[in-house]
Protein backbone atom coordinates (compact mmCIF):
# COMPACT_ATOMS: atom_id res chain seq x y z
CA UNK A 1 0.00 0.00 0.00
CA UNK A 2 1.39 3.39 -1.03
CA UNK A 3 1.41 5.99 1.77
CA UNK A 4 0.42 9.44 0.45
CA UNK A 5 1.95 11.30 3.39
CA UNK A 6 5.48 11.94 4.55
CA UNK A 7 6.25 10.52 7.97
CA UNK A 8 6.89 13.04 10.75
CA UNK A 9 9.76 11.59 12.77
CA UNK A 10 9.08 13.87 15.75
CA UNK A 11 5.64 12.24 16.12
CA UNK A 12 7.00 8.70 16.02
CA UNK A 13 4.85 7.89 12.99
CA UNK A 14 4.81 4.49 11.32
CA UNK A 15 1.58 4.12 9.36
CA UNK A 16 -0.24 0.81 9.69
CA UNK A 17 -1.02 -0.49 6.20
CA UNK A 18 -1.69 -4.23 6.63
CA UNK A 19 -5.35 -5.07 7.20
CA UNK A 20 -4.54 -8.64 8.27
CA UNK A 21 -2.92 -7.47 11.50
CA UNK A 22 -6.01 -5.35 12.15
CA UNK A 23 -8.06 -8.52 12.33
CA UNK A 24 -5.61 -9.98 14.86
CA UNK A 25 -5.92 -6.85 17.00
CA UNK A 26 -9.71 -7.02 16.84
CA UNK A 27 -9.74 -10.63 18.03
CA UNK A 28 -7.35 -9.85 20.86
CA UNK A 29 -9.53 -6.88 21.89
CA UNK A 30 -12.57 -9.20 21.96
CA UNK A 31 -14.67 -6.63 20.12
CA UNK A 32 -18.46 -6.63 20.39
CA UNK A 33 -21.04 -4.62 18.47
CA UNK A 34 -21.83 -2.42 21.47
CA UNK A 35 -18.23 -1.39 22.17
CA UNK A 36 -17.00 2.19 22.25
CA UNK A 37 -13.31 2.30 21.35
CA UNK A 38 -10.64 4.92 21.92
CA UNK A 39 -8.05 4.89 19.14
CA UNK A 40 -5.02 7.14 19.48
CA UNK A 41 -2.97 7.77 16.35
CA UNK A 42 -5.34 6.58 13.58
CA UNK A 43 -2.85 7.61 10.89
CA UNK A 44 -4.33 6.61 7.53
CA UNK A 45 -7.43 5.13 9.17
CA UNK A 46 -6.86 1.43 8.42
CA UNK A 47 -7.74 0.34 11.95
CA UNK A 48 -10.40 3.07 12.28
CA UNK A 49 -12.29 1.77 9.25
CA UNK A 50 -12.26 -1.79 10.55
CA UNK A 51 -13.51 -0.68 13.96
CA UNK A 52 -16.24 1.55 12.54
CA UNK A 53 -17.65 -1.39 10.60
CA UNK A 54 -17.76 -3.65 13.65
CA UNK A 55 -18.64 -1.63 16.73
CA UNK A 56 -20.94 1.09 18.06
CA UNK A 57 -18.54 4.06 18.13
CA UNK A 58 -14.90 5.08 17.60
CA UNK A 59 -13.10 8.09 19.07
CA UNK A 60 -10.02 8.59 16.86
CA UNK A 61 -7.52 11.09 18.29
CA UNK A 62 -4.83 12.32 15.90
CA UNK A 63 -2.17 14.96 16.61
CA UNK A 64 -1.12 15.43 12.97
CA UNK A 65 -3.34 18.04 11.33
CA UNK A 66 -1.87 17.26 7.89
CA UNK A 67 -3.88 14.01 8.01
CA UNK A 68 -7.17 15.86 8.60
CA UNK A 69 -8.25 16.16 4.92
CA UNK A 70 -7.65 12.44 4.32
CA UNK A 71 -9.41 11.33 7.53
CA UNK A 72 -12.35 13.71 7.05
CA UNK A 73 -12.79 12.49 3.49
CA UNK A 74 -12.73 8.89 4.65
CA UNK A 75 -14.85 9.20 7.80
CA UNK A 76 -16.65 12.53 7.63
CA UNK A 77 -19.92 10.85 6.70
CA UNK A 78 -19.62 8.15 9.37
CA UNK A 79 -21.89 8.98 12.31
CA UNK A 80 -20.10 6.51 14.55
CA UNK A 81 -16.61 8.04 14.14
CA UNK A 82 -15.54 11.05 16.20
CA UNK A 83 -12.34 12.57 14.77
CA UNK A 84 -10.39 14.61 17.30
CA UNK A 85 -7.30 16.51 16.15
CA UNK A 86 -5.30 17.21 19.29
CA UNK A 87 -2.49 15.93 21.50
CA UNK A 88 -3.86 12.90 23.34
CA UNK A 89 -1.57 13.61 26.30
CA UNK A 90 -3.20 17.02 26.72
CA UNK A 91 -6.76 16.38 25.56
CA UNK A 92 -9.41 15.53 28.24
CA UNK A 93 -9.98 11.95 27.13
CA UNK A 94 -12.09 11.29 30.21
CA UNK A 95 -14.69 13.72 28.80
CA UNK A 96 -15.28 11.75 25.59
CA UNK A 97 -18.96 10.95 25.03
CA UNK A 98 -19.87 8.16 24.82
CA UNK A 99 -17.18 7.00 27.23
CA UNK A 100 -14.85 4.35 25.75
CA UNK A 101 -14.87 0.88 27.24
CA UNK A 102 -11.89 -0.29 25.14
CA UNK A 103 -8.56 1.23 24.14
CA UNK A 104 -7.41 -0.19 20.78
CA UNK A 105 -4.54 1.58 19.03
CA UNK A 106 -1.36 1.47 17.02
CA UNK A 107 0.37 3.83 19.44
CA UNK A 108 3.09 6.27 18.40
CA UNK A 109 6.31 4.87 19.84
CA UNK A 110 7.40 8.08 21.56
CA UNK A 111 4.26 8.44 23.70
CA UNK A 112 3.04 4.85 24.06
CA UNK A 113 4.12 4.33 27.67
CA UNK A 114 2.71 7.56 29.16
CA UNK A 115 -0.56 7.11 27.25
CA UNK A 116 -1.07 3.63 28.68
CA UNK A 117 -0.01 4.62 32.21
CA UNK A 118 -2.30 7.67 32.24
CA UNK A 119 -5.22 5.58 31.01
CA UNK A 120 -4.99 3.17 33.95
CA UNK A 121 -6.72 5.59 36.29
CA UNK A 122 -7.53 8.48 33.94
CA UNK A 123 -9.95 6.38 31.88
CA UNK A 124 -11.82 4.34 34.48
CA UNK A 125 -14.45 3.18 31.97
CA UNK A 126 -11.85 1.33 29.88
CA UNK A 127 -12.10 -2.38 30.60
CA UNK A 128 -9.76 -3.76 27.93
CA UNK A 129 -6.67 -2.59 26.10
CA UNK A 130 -5.15 -3.91 22.87
CA UNK A 131 -2.23 -1.75 21.80
CA UNK A 132 0.50 -2.04 19.21
CA UNK A 133 3.78 -0.85 20.72
CA UNK A 134 7.51 -1.33 20.41
CA UNK A 135 8.38 -4.91 21.38
CA UNK A 136 10.52 -3.87 24.35
CA UNK A 137 7.64 -1.74 25.67
CA UNK A 138 5.23 -4.67 25.35
CA UNK A 139 7.70 -6.85 27.26
CA UNK A 140 8.04 -4.18 29.93
CA UNK A 141 4.31 -4.05 30.68
CA UNK A 142 4.29 -7.56 32.12
CA UNK A 143 7.94 -8.10 33.03
CA UNK A 144 8.71 -10.06 36.19
CA UNK A 145 10.58 -8.69 39.24
CA UNK A 146 14.34 -8.95 39.06
CA UNK A 147 14.52 -8.68 35.28
CA UNK A 148 16.00 -5.83 33.27
CA UNK A 149 12.62 -4.97 31.74
CA UNK A 150 10.84 -4.72 35.10
CA UNK A 151 10.22 -1.14 36.10
CA UNK A 152 7.67 1.43 37.23
CA UNK A 153 5.38 0.85 34.26
CA UNK A 154 5.45 -2.91 34.93
CA UNK A 155 4.27 -2.35 38.50
CA UNK A 156 1.50 0.09 37.59
CA UNK A 157 0.13 -1.98 34.70
CA UNK A 158 0.23 -5.23 36.66
CA UNK A 159 -1.50 -3.65 39.67
CA UNK A 160 -4.32 -2.67 37.34
CA UNK A 161 -4.67 -5.43 34.76
CA UNK A 162 -3.80 -8.93 33.62
CA UNK A 163 -2.42 -9.81 30.21
CA UNK A 164 -4.81 -11.67 27.93
CA UNK A 165 -2.84 -11.77 24.69
CA UNK A 166 0.50 -11.15 23.01
CA UNK A 167 1.35 -11.22 19.29
CA UNK A 168 4.68 -10.27 17.67
CA UNK A 169 4.23 -7.97 14.68
CA UNK A 170 6.39 -7.92 11.55
CA UNK A 171 8.01 -4.64 10.54
CA UNK A 172 6.47 -5.01 7.08
CA UNK A 173 2.97 -4.08 8.31
CA UNK A 174 4.10 -0.43 8.61
CA UNK A 175 5.08 2.28 6.15
CA UNK A 176 7.83 3.22 6.56
CA UNK A 177 9.02 0.03 8.31
CA UNK A 178 10.42 0.84 11.77
CA UNK A 179 13.94 -0.08 12.81
CA UNK A 180 12.62 -1.93 15.87
CA UNK A 181 10.32 -4.88 16.44
CA UNK A 182 6.71 -4.36 17.51
CA UNK A 183 4.04 -6.38 19.26
CA UNK A 184 0.34 -6.35 20.04
CA UNK A 185 -0.36 -6.73 23.72
CA UNK A 186 -3.84 -7.10 25.21
CA UNK A 187 -4.88 -6.84 28.84
CA UNK A 188 -8.06 -6.50 30.89
CA UNK A 189 -8.76 -4.38 33.95
CA UNK A 190 -8.77 -6.01 37.37
CA UNK A 191 -8.65 -2.88 39.53
CA UNK A 192 -10.41 0.47 39.37
CA UNK A 193 -8.42 3.27 40.98
CA UNK A 194 -9.45 6.31 42.99
CA UNK A 195 -7.43 9.21 44.34
CA UNK A 196 -4.87 6.85 45.86
CA UNK A 197 -3.38 6.07 42.45
CA UNK A 198 -1.68 9.46 42.13
CA UNK A 199 0.37 8.94 45.30
CA UNK A 200 1.07 5.30 44.45
CA UNK A 201 2.27 6.25 40.97
CA UNK A 202 4.60 8.91 42.39
CA UNK A 203 6.03 6.42 44.89
CA UNK A 204 6.63 3.72 42.26
CA UNK A 205 8.23 6.13 39.81
CA UNK A 206 10.49 7.51 42.54
CA UNK A 207 11.45 3.98 43.59
CA UNK A 208 12.71 3.14 40.09
CA UNK A 209 14.23 6.54 39.35
CA UNK A 210 17.64 5.35 40.61
CA UNK A 211 17.69 1.62 39.89
CA UNK A 212 21.20 1.01 41.19
CA UNK A 213 20.46 2.53 44.58
CA UNK A 214 18.74 0.78 47.46
CA UNK A 215 15.07 1.60 47.87
CA UNK A 216 15.57 3.78 50.99
CA UNK A 217 18.27 5.80 49.22
CA UNK A 218 16.21 6.17 46.06
CA UNK A 219 13.11 7.33 47.94
CA UNK A 220 15.21 9.67 50.09
CA UNK A 221 16.19 11.46 46.89
CA UNK A 222 12.47 11.95 46.23
CA UNK A 223 12.04 13.70 49.56
CA UNK A 224 11.03 10.85 51.86
CA UNK A 225 12.78 10.38 55.18
CA UNK A 226 15.16 7.45 54.84
CA UNK A 227 14.49 5.98 58.27
CA UNK A 228 10.75 5.97 57.65
CA UNK A 229 11.33 3.95 54.49
CA UNK A 230 13.66 1.55 56.34
CA UNK A 231 11.06 1.11 59.07
CA UNK A 232 8.32 0.37 56.56
CA UNK A 233 10.48 -2.21 54.77
CA UNK A 234 11.35 -3.93 58.05
CA UNK A 235 7.64 -4.10 58.92
CA UNK A 236 7.10 -5.76 55.54
CA UNK A 237 9.83 -8.29 56.31
CA UNK A 238 12.24 -6.79 53.77
CA UNK A 239 15.87 -5.74 54.02
CA UNK A 240 16.88 -2.09 54.08
CA UNK A 241 19.28 -3.00 51.25
CA UNK A 242 16.51 -4.09 48.89
CA UNK A 243 16.22 -2.45 45.48
CA UNK A 244 13.02 -1.44 43.69
CA UNK A 245 13.15 -4.24 41.12
CA UNK A 246 13.11 -6.91 43.84
CA UNK A 247 9.59 -6.01 45.04
CA UNK A 248 6.54 -7.68 43.55
CA UNK A 249 3.91 -5.24 42.24
CA UNK A 250 1.61 -6.06 45.15
CA UNK A 251 4.21 -4.88 47.67
CA UNK A 252 3.98 -1.26 46.53
CA UNK A 253 0.45 -0.46 47.76
CA UNK A 254 1.46 -1.88 51.15
CA UNK A 255 4.58 0.27 51.18
CA UNK A 256 2.53 3.33 50.19
CA UNK A 257 0.11 2.68 53.06
CA UNK A 258 2.93 2.41 55.58
CA UNK A 259 4.52 5.63 54.36
CA UNK A 260 1.25 7.59 54.16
Amino acid sequence: MRVPFARKRALGQHFLVDENIVGVAARMAELHSGDVVLEIGPGLGVLTAYLADKIRFVHAVEIDWSLAPHLHQRFGARKNVNLVFDDALQYPLDALDPAPNKFVSNLPYNVATPLVVESLDGLPTVERWCVMVQREVADRFFATPGTKSYGAVSVLVQLTAERTGFHPVARSVFRPPPNVDSALVAFRRLTSWGREFKGLKELVQAAFAHRRKTLPNSLELAGLERQRVVGALVEMGLSAEVRAEALEPGAYPRLADLLA
